[in-house]
Parts: structure tokens; C-alpha cells; sequence
């Protein structure tokens, strides 16, 4: 058996009450070494082995896996945040499906999450935007033309930018070219959740800047929108003029 488990976006005592569960049982575990905590290792139990899968081709980790399920043995998948996203999960399952090989995915907090918790945000503000976009520059790992920044950007949205710390003039340009403006409120959080979190508050056209003053080129969130300048309407839900299933409103 494999739990592919989240391992949360970055303290170790983030992951779920399940995901700990199941690093205290594991026999193997496999995780991610380029990002996540290593503090989660100390879970494990004794005897279980261990493996860096930043070290690894997706062929040696399921040869690993293989050989764990020969000898009877449980193995965890330990990825960064949630593994649905960015995580290179579905390959790997693919491939445990050929071999008849049972898993379970065990979600996790994603560092999407963490950010906002890092900037005291709500992405989803009344009147200000409703949804989030959860996107990337496209590098090495294109990305479909369709969901180009700036086609995305036109949206206004709250806008989440993954694995794009070192292209962010660009990023700039694109944003701007889709249309937030130049003065659009936005934020880097580095290690959102780790001893070693920073927030450093700017705009669309100061990205760069940013990044560049501070040092970061790596291990960081971009967040962009409205939702960061604090201004917005209150929640309906909430209101004492709106009636709800639980409670009428006062006249």
C-alpha cells in the first residue's frame, strides 16, 4: 500500500492529524528533500527507511516502491503542501496503476494557504474578487497558451503565482499587459509557514525590485490583488438585516 501525503507548507506541525498518522506507520518513506521540511522525518519510526526523491527519477521511485510492496512493507509519498498541485503526482499513480499497486492520497495545507495566513489575507472579499487563480510562468514545464499570465490576469481576480520567483520582470510585464494596473497591491512570501517565513508587501511594477533588494530568488509565492489593500464590503452572511436558515434578521 502507498498514501501519497501532503506535507503541509512547511511547519512540521501543519500536517494533518492523518498525514502524521501515517509517517509514524510507514516501513518506507519517499519524500520530496527540496522542500519539504525535514522536521517531519522525525516521525517516522525506527527501522523505517528513508529516501530523498530530489535525488531520484520517477523510475527509481517506483522501483523503490515496487520493492517495498515485494517485502510486504508501507510506503509514504511524501510531497510538499498538497500534492494535487504542482506535486507530479498523476504520473506516479499512472504508473501504480499499471503495476496493480493500491494507493490513497492524504491532503494537505498548501502553501497557497500559508500565504495568505502569512499577509493576514482573505483572498475571496465581497465586491472584490470571488476567485482565485492558482497559475505559474511557464519555464521548463510549459503552460497551455490559453492560460497565459495575462489572459488570466484580465480576469482582476486574486491571482497566486507558484514557481515564478526568478522571472518576476516578466511576470510584471504580463501582468500589466492583462490589466492590473502598475499599482496593483501585491506580495512575496518566501517559506510561507517556516521558522525563516518573510513578507515583503509591494505592487505589480515593484516585483522585481523587491525580490532583488531582499535576496529572494526562490522557495516563494507571488500574490496579486485588490484583496491586499483592505478595501471591501462585509459578508452578507453575517449581516443582522439578512435572514438564514439559522437566524432571522432584525428589523
Amino acid at each position: 500500500m502507498v498514501d501519497f501525503v501532503g506535507a503541509g507548507s512547511g511547519a512540521a506541525d501543519l500536517i494533518t492529524v492523518r498525514g502524521k498518522r501515517l509517517l509514524e506507520e510507514a516501513d518506507v518513506i519517499i519524500y520530496a528533500g527540496s522542500l519539504v521540511n525535514p522536521e517531519l522525518l522525525d516521525y517516522k519510526k525506527e527501522g523505517c527507511q528513508v529516501h530523498n526523491s530530489a535525488y531520484m527519477t520517477l523510475e527509481e521511485v517506483i522501483q523503490t516502491i515496487k520493492e517495498a510492496e515485494k517485502s510486504g512493507k508501507r510506503t509514504v509519498r511524501l510531497h510538499t503542501g498538497d500534492p494535487c498541485l504542482y506535486g507530479a503526482i498523476r504520473e506516479q499513480m499512472d504508473e501504480l496503476d499499471k503495476l496493480g499497486i493500491s494507493y490513497e492520497v492524504c491532503p494537505g495545507v498548501s502553501s497557497f494557504c500559508g500565504a495568505a495566513a502569512a499577509l493576514h489575507a482573505e483572498y475571496t472579499l465581497p465586491d472584490v474578487s470571488q476567485s482565485v487563480i492558482i497559475t505559474r510562468m511557464a519555464g521548463r514545464t510549459a503552460v497551455p497558451e490559453k492560460e497565459e499570465i495575462a489572459k488570466l490576469a484580465s480576469h482582476q481576480a486574486t491571482m497566486v503565482v507558484f514557481l515564478s520567483t526568478g522571472m518576476l520582470k516578466a511576470l510584471e510585464g504580463r501582468l500589466v499587459a492583462g490589466g492590473y494596473s502598475q499599482d496593483t497591491p501585491a506580495a512575496i512570501v518566501y517559506k510561507a509557514t517556516w521558522p525563516d517565513e518573510k513578507v515583503f508587501r509591494c505592487t505589480v511594477s515593484t516585483l522585481s525590485e523587491t525580490a532583488e533588494k531582499h535576496q529572494i530568488t526562490k522557495t516563494a509565492l507571488i500574490v496579486v490583488g485588490k484583496v491586499l489593500d483592505g478595501d471591501y464590503n462585509r459578508s452578507e452572511l453575517y449581516n443582522p438585516a439578512f435572514t438564514t436558515e439559522f437566524r432571522k434578521a432584525v428589523e
